[in-house]
């Protein structure tokens, strides 16, 4: 947590801006190794959701249903709010 900026746990800003720092890390690594925004934007909720070792393991999105479910969800609700 103190590597995203986040030294009180209880305090919701700094959650938030760690959590955006930490996506944006996910987004610019996976964007970067697929060369495709879309496919890294599944891998960074992944990683986010289950941990960047678990997708490395797996080679992709693991096998886990609620990692699926929550990279499926957001997806879904990217594309609606997006028109995409």
């Amino acid at each position: 947590a103190s590597d995203l900026g986040v030294s009180n746990r209880f305090n919701i800003e700094e959650n938030v801006y760690g959590m955006v720092k930490l996506m944006r890390k996910h987004l610019e690594t996976y964007i970067r190794q697929t060369g495709d925004s879309g496919r890294g934007m599944q891998l960074a909720l992944a990683a986010y959701n289950a941990g960047p070792g678990a997708v490395k393991k797996y080679g992709g999105i693991p096998p886990y249903k609620q990692t699926i479910n929550y990279v499926k969800k957001i997806t879904s609700i990217y594309a609606t709010l997006t028109g995409n």
